[in-house]
Formats: C-alpha cells, sequence, structure tokens
C-alpha cells in the first residue's frame, strides 16, 4: 500500500510540474552535471600575502578571470574557502582556480600563452604561497 502511495504521489507531482513548466528545468539542470572524467585538471589554491585587502582580492579575482579565458579551458571555477570547518579541510587559501582541459596539449597550450605569462608576471608579488594539483 505505502508503494502505491509513493507512486501515486510522484505520478501527481511529475504531472503538475510538467503542466506548470517546471520539469523541464530540473530535466536540463541534470543534464548539465559535467563529469570532468578523463579531462586534465588544474588546481591552484594561491595563499595572498594582504589576503585581507579588499581591493588585493577584487584584482586578483579579475585577473583570475582574465587567466580562464584562455580558449583551451573547458571549465572553470574561481573560488573562496567554504564555510566548512573540521580538521581535515584546510581553508587558510585566499582563492582556488580550478579549470579544465581537454586532455594534456590544452594544458601545455595555457601554459605557453601570453595572458598566463602575464598572469605570472604581473601577480606572483601577490602571493605568499601557491600549490597545483593536476590530474587525469
Amino acid at each position: 500500500m505505502e508503494k502505491l502511495a509513493r507512486r501515486t504521489f510522484l505520478n501527481r507531482t511529475t504531472t503538475a510540474l510538467t503542466a506548470m513548466g517546471i520539469a523541464p528545468f530540473f530535466v536540463r539542470c541534470k543534464s548539465q552535471n559535467k563529469n570532468l572524467n578523463g579531462m586534465f585538471v588544474h588546481h591552484v589554491f594561491f595563499w595572498l600575502k594582504d589576503a585581507d585587502n579588499p581591493e588585493v582580492q577584487a584584482k586578483f579575482r579579475s585577473a583570475l578571470e582574465k587567466l580562464a579565458t584562455i580558449e583551451t579551458i573547458r571549465y572553470k571555477h574561481i573560488g573562496t574557502p567554504a564555510s566548512t570547518n573540521r580538521p581535515i579541510i584546510d581553508n587558510t587559501y585566499t582563492f582556488s582556480l580550478l579549470v579544465a582541459f581537454d586532455d594534456d596539449k590544452g594544458h601545455e597550450v595555457y601554459q605557453e600563452h601570453p595572458v598566463h605569462d602575464e598572469f605570472r608576471e604581473k601577480y606572483h608579488e601577490y602571493w605568499e604561497k601557491v600549490l597545483i594539483f593536476d590530474t587525469v
């Protein structure tokens, strides 16, 4: 009896969502869940010297946004530490840049790109520490 009631609820809910035009939204969101398996993923963590300065943060974020425009980048995420607080989590960094490429050749283009060279040259004095994790 409980399964029947659940099935009835699900059928009615699906019908109502479809009628309201909401179901296509959920289907679209699910289909946009990107799987990065098989890609070259480059994750960089930055510890800025003047991490509490809003002007420095804004300039650095803008520089990361420009860096993420390099044409071989397929996916990007620029972030700051989440508010999670567990002993295993390191949230001492200031910014994180996660970018994904189709393959290692795309990563090589990124590494040698003039925008990347400009970023390193212009902003290396902003950070006191950088850690990079590359995965395939």
